[in-house]
């Protein structure tokens, strides 16, 4: 009698605990479908035909677009009582783990983009090398954004068939599994009688090692190509160049770019990847679980507004630099221009190098 109100009142404070989890979530999830949705605007109204850059920024946007309305949805489905509610729960899952593949590959393909813009934009002044450097970038381009729909569609075929056949959807009746990559921790986890167990059990812990498998690639291909984009751009600092000053903007905002998008990825599913983690281990720690939970819907559902805010900061940041190195250009003597990267020690060394190469320009 003392176990059986014990663990009631234990899956009443769940209860409760996920009711805070799904507003936290759905207001998150409102911010990224706004974030992202803002993204895509100015993408169609910058014309992403004129610009390379534009199309996987617009394409990993849509994807957090989708991202968002598919945490939207859980949502407001949990704690509903619709027909076939596990059944809805179970693929909607499916769906998720699709999107959540979907997102870290656009997330690498638009890194790759900008650290190619990156490596060609010293590269402009031979117009026709750079010319076909672009169209051969727009093809690959093509070919991941195809790619980066069609392998994890493919990837969770099996469990979408085979879960729905042998009637996984069974394990999902509690209604704790309807809401944000939410599983319950394994002292709570008791599988309702399903016509294949062993089947579903396994498909469980297919989709998770899909899901880790997927992350750790992108976080080593976007490490590599992170340490790639630093190295080139000190190579940049430390050349003389007579590259004009808007040039230097554009290529320290691309760096920006490189950095930042990384750092958000990482904040975003650090937390949901620890806590898959944690699940294959068989932690109990309910304390732990609690944490993991909130940190995962405060930070994995908010990618469309974190991409949304590291673009619209770095475009920010963009007409800053073009508009003190024009001011620089039309109030200083080029000689006051070269000697301000050696005399004005409060500059960082983008400020130095864009007023070096303003004045190179002036002279020439």
């Amino acid at each position: 009698m003392a176990f059986l109100l014990e663990t009631s009142i234990l899956e009443d404070s769940w209860d409760l605990f996920f009711s805070a989890i799904q507003w936290i979530q759905f207001v998150m999830a409102t911010l990224s479908v706004v974030g992202s949705s803002s993204l895509i605007a100015y993408a169609i109204f910058q014309n992403i035909q004129k610009s390379p850059e534009r199309r996987p920024l617009f394409y990993l946007s849509f994807s957090d677009l989708l991202l968002g309305i598919y945490w939207l949805t859980e949502a407001l489905l949990y704690g509903t009582s619709t027909a076939n509610k596990d059944i809805v729960c179970y693929n909607l899952q499916v769906v998720g783990q699709v999107l959540y593949i979907s997102s870290f590959f656009y997330t690498i393909n638009y890194i790759w983009y900008l650290y190619k813009e990156l490596r060609m934009k010293p590269s402009q002044s031979a117009q026709r090398t750079f010319s076909l450097a672009i169209d051969y970038t727009c093809r690959i381009g093509q070919i991941a954004i195809i790619l980066s729909s069609l392998i994890p569609l493919l990837l969770m075929v099996p469990v979408f068939c085979l879960g729905n056949v042998s009637e996984c959807f069974r394990n999902f009746s509690q209604s704790h599994r309807c809401i944000l990559m939410y599983s319950p921790p394994p002292a709570m986890a008791e599988l309702l009688p399903s016509a294949n167990t062993s089947v579903c059990r396994a498909l469980y812990f297919y989709g998770l090692i899909i899901f880790l498998a997927s992350f750790v690639l992108s976080f080593f291909t976007i490490v590599v190509l992170l340490i790639q984009a630093q190295t080139l751009y000190k190579k940049f600092l430390k050349s003389t160049g007579f590259l004009g000053s808007e040039q230097w903007a554009v290529i320290h905002i691309m760096e920006l770019r490189v950095r930042f998008y990384p750092v958000a990825f990482f904040c975003c599913w650090s937390p949901a990847v620890i806590l898959m983690i944690i699940k294959l281990t068989k932690l109990q720690d309910a304390k732990l679980h609690m944490a993991l939970y909130v940190l995962q819907a405060l930070t994995t559902s908010s990618q469309g507004l974190l991409n949304c805010g590291v673009y619209g900061w770095t475009q920010y940041k963009f007409y800053q630099l073009k508009q003190e190195a024009r001011r620089d250009a039309d109030t200083q003597t080029p000689l006051l221009c070269s000697q301000k990267r050696f005399y004005c020690r409060g500059l960082d060394p983008l400020e130095s190098t864009l007023a070096f190469a303003t004045s190179t320009s002036t002279i020439l």
